[in-house]
C-alpha cells in the first residue's frame, strides 16, 4: 500500500492536524495550525498542510506556504522571512520500523509531497529549513540542493549541579556569584513578549541589520498556542526590564527563539548567562531532554553559546529553483 498525501485546511481541519503534530517527535509548536495561520497572515502567504497516510495510519506532516508576488511563485517552510522556528517535514509511526521499510515509507511520503507541490503550485523557487529530520536523501534524489546548517544543543540529562559544572569557568562564576538580591528572573507575560522583541529589533537596528519579526506575530503565538508553548523569560533589575529570552517549548525541547541580546544599559550583572541558566534549569526540572540554542553559524555568537558546553547538531536548508528570488522577497518584506 502506497503513501497517500492529503491537504488539510488550517481552519476546518485544525484539530486533526494538531493531533498528528502532537504525535510527531520532530515537531515543535510552530507546526500547530494556530501558528501556521499566524505565519500565513503575517507573511501574506497561503498555507497548505500536507499529511501523509498509509491506509488510515498517519506517517508524516509537512506544512508549506505559497508566496506569490506578480510573476514570482515560491514555496517555503517556514514562511518567508517569518522568523519562526524550524518547520519542514516531520514523521510519525516510523521509529519501530526496520530500516528498509522506514526508507520506503519516508521516500514515498516526501516524493508524493514534492509531486503535489510541483503539480499544484509549480514554484519557481523552494526553500525548506528542516530540523530533527535526518533523512534528507529523497530531496537530493529529486534534485534539490541540500546544505547543512548547525545549532548548539545542551542535553538536560543530569542533575542541576552537574549541568552547571559543565559550563565554562566564567559562566559558572557569573551564575554562582550573582547577587540574588540584585535581580529577579521570572517567566513574564504578554507585555514582556513585546519588550523582548522590541529589544532585539533595537539591537539589530543599532548594527544596521534587518529584523522583520513583528511584535504582533510574537504576541499572537503567545496568545493562541497552548499554555507553555511560548515562555518569555525576563530579568528585572530594581523592577525594570533588563533583558529576556523568548523560549519555544515542545514535548522534549526548549528552543532559544528570540532575545538574549546585550542589555541596553550598563549593568554589573551577566544578564544573559543568568537567563540561559534559568531556562535550562527549569527545563531540567520539568523533565525536558534538550535546550536548543538555535544556531551555531555566527562565530561571534558561537563564542557565547559554546560556554554552556553544548554539542553541535546539524539541520538542513533545502532549496530548488531560481537564484535571486529570495532577494526579491526580502526587498518586498522590507517595503511592507
Amino acid at each position: 500500500m502506497s503513501v497517500e498525501v492529503s491537504v488539510l485546511d488550517p481552519h476546518t481541519d485544525a484539530d486533526e492536524w494538531n493531533r498528528y503534530v502532537e504525535r510527531s517527535d520532530g515537531s515543535n509548536p510552530f507546526f500547530r495550525a494556530e501558528a501556521i495561520r499566524l505565519q500565513a497572515t503575517d507573511t501574506e502567504t497561503k498555507p497548505y498542510l500536507l499529511a501523509g497516510f498509509k491506509g488510515q495510519e498517519p506517517v508524516g506532516v509537512f506544512p508549506v506556504f505559497e508566496y506569490t508576488k506578480g510573476p514570482i511563485t515560491g514555496v517555503f517552510s517556514p514562511a518567508p522571512k517569518s522568523w519562526s522556528c524550524y518547520l519542514g517535514p516531520a514523521l510519525l509511526n516510523v521509529d519501530k520500523l526496520k530500516q528498509r521499510k522506514a526508507d520506503r515509507r519516508i521516500k514515498a511520503f516526501l516524493e508524493n509531497c514534492l509531486e503535489w507541490i510541483e503539480a499544484e503550485i509549480s514554484p519557481l523557487y523552494s526553500r525548506i529549513i528542516a530540523a530533527e529530520f535526518d533523512d534528507v536523501r529523497p530531496f537530493v534524489w529529486n534534485e534539490y540542493t541540500v546544505e547543512p546548517e548547525y545549532t548548539y544543543v545542551v542535553d538536560l540529562d543530569c542533575s542541576e549541579s552537574e549541568l552547571l559544572d559543565r559550563f565554562s569557568s566564567d559562566a559558572r562564576s557569573n551564575v554562582r556569584n550573582a547577587d540574588a538580591d540584585a535581580y529577579v528572573i521570572e517567566e513574564g507575560d504578554i507585555d514582556d513578549v513585546e519588550r523582548i522583541v522590541d529589544q532585539v529589533a533595537q539591537r539589530y537596528e543599532n548594527q544596521g541589520r534587518s529584523f522583520q519579526l513583528s511584535p504582533s506575530f510574537a504576541r499572537g503565538v503567545y496568545e493562541e498556542l497552548p499554555d507553555g508553548s511560548i515562555r518569555p523569560y525576563v530579568c528585572r533589575v530594581d523592577g525594570a526590564f533588563a533583558g529576556g529570552i523568548l523560549v519555544v517549548e515542545s514535548e522534549t525541547t526548549r528552543y532559544r527563539w528570540q532575545g538574549g541580546v546585550k542589555p541596553d544599559t550598563d549593568i554589573d550583572l551577566a544578564v544573559n548567562d543568568l537567563l540561559d541558566w534559568h531556562v535550562m534549569r527549569d527545563g531540567l526540572r520539568s523533565g525536558l531532554d534538550r535546550y536548543d540554542l538555535v544556531g551555531a553559524g555566527v562565530p561571534s555568537i558561537n563564542r557565547y553559546k559554546a560556554k554552556f558546553n553544548p554539542r553541535l547538531e546539524t539541520n538542513y536548508v533545502i532549496t530548488s529553483g531560481a537564484f535571486g528570488l529570495e532577494m526579491a522577497i526580502d526587498r518586498y518584506r522590507k517595503l511592507r
